[in-house]
């Protein structure tokens, strides 16, 4: 499994992304696959809020870019499944970017993590959701430790809001660089 992280406090971290997110799609994706992207988490958390905020940020600088999860209607554990669903049945043969925050060690909180494997919903709360993505970009928000929630709920949003502003500025300027990579289609 192929994983690359981007410190969002770096000022290059965005174009360095958005880099590695054309050259990732170039190696792994079919030429028709249309391209949705898919962020999960709440607004509920400050910690597991990354996932809404970028589609927020997304739906703003691209409307008619396909993204699943904003503040407004967020993807979380109880309505993951029937969007994963929803999706199959209005893209054919999608390409999903899945996008998520995420808990590691201390030293890499505020980094960005770019993975050519799916994502793994809820596994820092323990809580058993089907792997989804083709590629997954996940932020790391907070220590992993015992209680997962509580760390959720103590998050910096400071943090969180830099990692959604790289994240999405990258995803925006890998269509703007080469708007032959995505496929558009207004949900």
């Amino acid at each position: 499994m192929t994983n690359y992280y981007f410190n969002a406090f770096d000022e290059k971290a965005s174009a360095q992304l958005s880099n590695q997110i054309n050259d990732t799609l170039k190696i792994k994706r079919l030429s028709k696959q249309d391209i949705v992207i898919l962020c999960i988490g709440t607004d509920r958390a400050t910690g597991d809020c990354l996932g809404p905020l970028v589609g927020e940020h997304l739906k703003d600088m691209l409307p008619a870019l396909s993204v699943y999860g904003t503040l407004e209607a967020p993807i979380h554990a109880l309505n993951l499944e029937d969007t994963i669903e929803n999706i199959q049945a209005r893209h054919k043969n999608p390409f999903i970017i899945a996008i998520d925050a995420s808990l590691g060690v201390s030293d890499h909180i505020g980094f960005v993590t770019l993975s050519h494997a799916p994502l793994h919903p809820g596994k820092g709360v323990n809580k058993k959701l089907p792997a989804i993505g083709n590629i997954s970009i996940t932020g790391i928000v907070n220590v992993a430790g015992f209680p997962s929630s509580i760390l959720l709920q103590s998050t910096r949003l400071y943090t969180v809001m830099a990692l959604a502003n790289c994240i999405s500025n990258a995803i925006a300027n890998s269509y703007i660089g080469n708007n032959q990579t995505f496929c558009f289609e207004a949900i």
